[in-house]
């Protein structure tokens, strides 16, 4: 290898090494997850010369792939129809979850979406899957404008990009589930003291004092958190 390659290989590596130690700042960061996940996006294209990065997520049954992130700009790639799973390139990655690359996916029969890529200029892809728990939730899609053989550096590339976002999702998958235990335990609790006073107050029993809170909520379109809430404050303030 001359010295002009080497050169090359090393600015390489310094981008990509510089590329995820800007992510893993991010995903430590107080942005919201949409935001992150558009950071690394941009970040991913600019650093890897990509036409398009983009990343797709499972809907909450768990049966189509949405694009969730991305820094292009066409609304025609932007509001692409989702994928089932096993469908098109990414829908196949997301199956077997393993990175896949197409040399040029105009010439693969696979690929969706011809007419999307062609008017783009999109020419070669490579998609990893994004792993939880072993379990693929997405994919990270890479393109290029040009011809391009994806080198091994650049898959593992894209694979460590691919699991920083997973951690992310995961993450915040795991904080929004938190809060809402956290919620509907703090509902509960107030819930039960309303019943408590209503029990005490107009003497009746528990389950009429629980018909009477539930009777409230529908009558005022108001949680039984916030009635509860009302009647222990009303309690309160005698």
């Amino acid at each position: 290898m001359n010295k002009k390659n080497i050169k090359k290989k090393i600015a390489s590596t310094s981008g990509h090494i510089a590329a995820l130690s800007k992510i893993s700042q991010a995903i430590t960061s107080d942005y919201y997850l949409e935001d992150i996940l558009r950071l690394i996006v941009t970040v991913t294209a600019q650093v890897m010369d990509s036409k398009i990065c983009s990343i797709m997520l499972l809907d909450e049954k768990g049966e189509h792939l949405h694009i969730r992130a991305t820094q292009s700009i066409s609304d025609a790639y932007n509001k692409k129809p989702p994928l089932k799973i096993g469908e098109g390139i990414a829908g196949k990655v997301l199956s077997i979850n393993k990175p896949h690359s197409v040399y040029n996916i105009s010439q693969e029969k696979e690929y969706k979406y011809k007419n999307i890529a062609q008017k783009e200029g999109l020419v070669s892809l490579l998609c990893v899957p994004l792993v939880v728990k072993n379990k693929a939730i997405g994919v990270i899609n890479l393109y290029t404008s040009s011809p391009h053989k994806f080198t091994k550096n650049e898959v593992n590339v894209l694979t460590s990009v691919a699991n920083q976002a997973a951690l992310v999702i995961e993450n915040t998958q795991l904080l929004v589930k938190t809060k809402i235990i956290e919620e509907e335990l703090e509902a509960r609790k107030s819930i039960e003291r309303a019943k408590g006073i209503l029990m005490k107050d107009r003497k009746i029993s528990e389950e009429e004092a629980y018909r009477l809170i539930q009777k409230y909520s529908m009558d005022r379109r108001k949680s039984m958190r916030q009635i509860a809430e009302a009647i222990i404050l009303t309690k309160e303030m005698k």
